[in-house]
């Protein structure tokens, strides 16, 4: 065997630490999850922990969120970065998908909602046993890569 490992060999270790570990995100369902996803972009997931329980108190549902408004959402999530923004998303997406049962796990459908991108639709689609497209990774990932080779 050479001296120098290969990718997949300085990998296993990485994989086999983490392979069954919990997202630091704490949804009780896809709903929940859909949601704080969309927040945590450009946000700590502890930030998201921490505000989430008083929305999802008032907010437990798609239905729920349809008939709300931007500026109803907004004191719920104004400790997220971008708030605004992601406020049109989140009820510009329920008011598209009404029910909780309707929020697609396939690529093609969680692109096509407003605020989520590639990385979040792997990040739901993995939390939620569907086959993901792609390696769910985060800028640290060039501190990192150069690291392991």
């Amino acid at each position: 065997m050479s001296a120098t490992k290969t990718w997949e060999e300085k990998l296993t270790p990485l994989l086999t630490k983490y392979k069954n570990k919990k997202h630091p995100l704490e949804y009780q369902n896809l709903y929940q999850l859909m949601i704080m996803v969309i927040l945590s972009a450009q946000d700590s997931d502890a930030n998201i922990n921490k505000i989430t329980p008083a929305l999802f108190k008032i907010y437990p549902n798609l239905e729920s969120l349809s008939v709300s408004n931007t500026e109803a959402l907004i004191p719920f999530i104004s400790k997220v970065r971008n708030f605004g923004t992601k406020a049109g998303w989140i009820i510009e997406i329920a008011q598209e998908l009404k029910e909780d049962k309707k929020i697609p796990l396939t690529m093609e459908s969680l692109v096509s909602l407003k605020g989520i991108g590639r990385k979040s639709a792997n990040v739901i689609m993995r939390e939620m046993n569907s086959p993901s497209e792609g390696i769910i990774c985060d800028l640290h990932v060039i501190r990192v890569a150069p690291r392991i080779g």
